[in-house]
């Protein structure tokens, strides 16, 4: 004899879904701790407010013997793995509609050019570290090969793929202005911090406000993700709309009113599918198709 199987009752529904918590929150920590990071290991840099291109031996020189300089790139090694969680975030809120592929693409850049990072971190910064426990003797004797590293010779060179980083995310800062998941001055913010932050040794004053404005603009979707709220807004609703195929008034609509009210419509469509994601448990969501 064949089985039924029971709806869904309203208190299933709603019920939060833990994995998708845990997911969110975590993101949100994230978002915060990715620029937080950089702020301490930029501003750790000795002569912070110099500006002045540093050649490959001014930098073996710095790193020598400085602990707390080693420990801030020992943070941004780890830091390469929150910056593929926000490249992926970004990634998500422009799934659809204008910014769709600026979205991918640029996601698809940052993630690599921080995997090169983290090379580029550990071929030099780590390396440095290591290179601590040696007396001087042995470590003028390495100087160069240490030089042959810090100028990038032989496959090393593959490292200045980490310029990637920030150009992909300045792709998806376009993409959230055009799209207007974002307002305009938080993806502004995001657009200049991603590439300021690519300064190169010896302009670590520029690297530091650059991470302030990801800080700015990160800050506001760590806490809108924390809260639960829907990132839908009317612009990126009705850019959204051309794949969802929500159909929105049409332009002979009576009075400016009724334009409203459907847009307001509009966006809580959005709104209750975004909710979705979360209230509704994996096994429901699956009997749905």
């Amino acid at each position: 004899m064949a089985t039924k199987t029971l709806p869904a009752t309203p208190q299933t529904l709603k019920r939060p879904d833990p994995i998708e918590r845990a997911r969110r929150l975590g993101t949100a920590a994230a978002l915060i701790a990715m620029p937080a990071i950089f702020v301490f290991a930029f501003a750790t840099h000795p002569d912070l407010g110099s500006i002045r291109l540093l050649e490959p031996a001014d930098l073996i020189l710095r790193a020598r013997g400085d602990a707390v300089l080693q420990f801030a790139h020992a943070l941004v090694t780890l830091n390469t793995a929150l910056l593929v969680v926000v490249a992926l975030h970004l990634q998500s809120l422009l799934r659809t509609g204008r910014g769709a592929w600026a979205g991918l693409v640029g996601g698809a850049m940052a993630v690599l050019g921080a995997c090169l990072l983290a090379a580029d971190k550990g071929a030099l910064c780590l390396t440095m570290s290591a290179l601590d426990a040696v007396d001087e003797a042995t470590f003028n004797a390495m100087l160069p090969g240490l030089m042959a590293i810090f100028d990038k010779q032989g496959w090393v060179v593959l490292v200045w793929g980490m310029v990637l980083l920030p150009l992909g995310v300045a792709v998806q800062a376009i993409g959230l202005a055009r799209s207007g998941a974002w307002p305009k001055w938080q993806a502004g913010a995001l657009f200049v911090g991603s590439l300021l932050i690519a300064a190169p040794d010896g302009m670590e004053i520029i690297n530091l406000t650059a991470a302030l404005a990801l800080f700015v603009a990160l800050a506001p979707e760590a806490v809108r993700l924390a809260r639960g709220s829907s990132p839908v807004t009317g612009a990126a609703a009705a850019s959204r709309c051309r794949d969802c195929h929500y159909r929105r008034a049409s332009a002979g609509a009576d009075s400016h009113g009724a334009l409203r009210r459907n847009d307001a419509a509009h966006i809580d469509h959005h709104r209750q599918d975004d909710r979705g994601r979360e209230g509704v448990p994996q096994a429901v969501r699956g009997n749905r198709g």
